[in-house]
């Protein structure tokens, strides 16, 4: 028997909800998960859902946001995913030198957009 088959894996659903208009444009996105504390759906204005395809070996994204999304959400929104996408990096692959490259970047584009208080 494998370690594998001797461990019970504990397993979580993930939904997302979409509601389209009639040009089929996103105008609600919702989510839930079932281990999380508040039930229920939960409203969401964007989303970026990425996917390995290891058989593929390439990524697959879902991209979506309604028209309720303003641009300066959707900045801040770029801001925190880098810096998140910077902080899973470093701890999938322990590079920390090129995982404080991408906060940098990050760090940058909230500069140009100035969405960081000034000093």
């Amino acid at each position: 028997m494998s370690k594998q088959e001797e461990t019970p894996q504990k397993t979580s659903e993930l939904k997302f909800y979409v509601t389209l208009d009639d040009k089929n444009l996103p105008v609600g996105l919702h989510w839930e998960a079932d281990d999380h504390p508040i039930k229920g759906k939960k409203n969401c204005k964007s989303l970026l859902i990425g996917i390995w395809d290891g058989e593929a070996k390439n990524a697959l994204r879902i991209d979506l946001w309604t028209n309720e999304m303003e641009v300066n959400e959707m900045n801040h929104f770029f801001f925190q995913m880098f810096l998140t996408m910077a902080d899973t990096y470093n701890k999938a692959t322990g590079n920390a030198e090129l995982s404080r490259q991408i906060q940098d970047f990050a760090r940058n584009f909230a500069k140009q957009l100035q969405l960081m208080p000034k000093k």
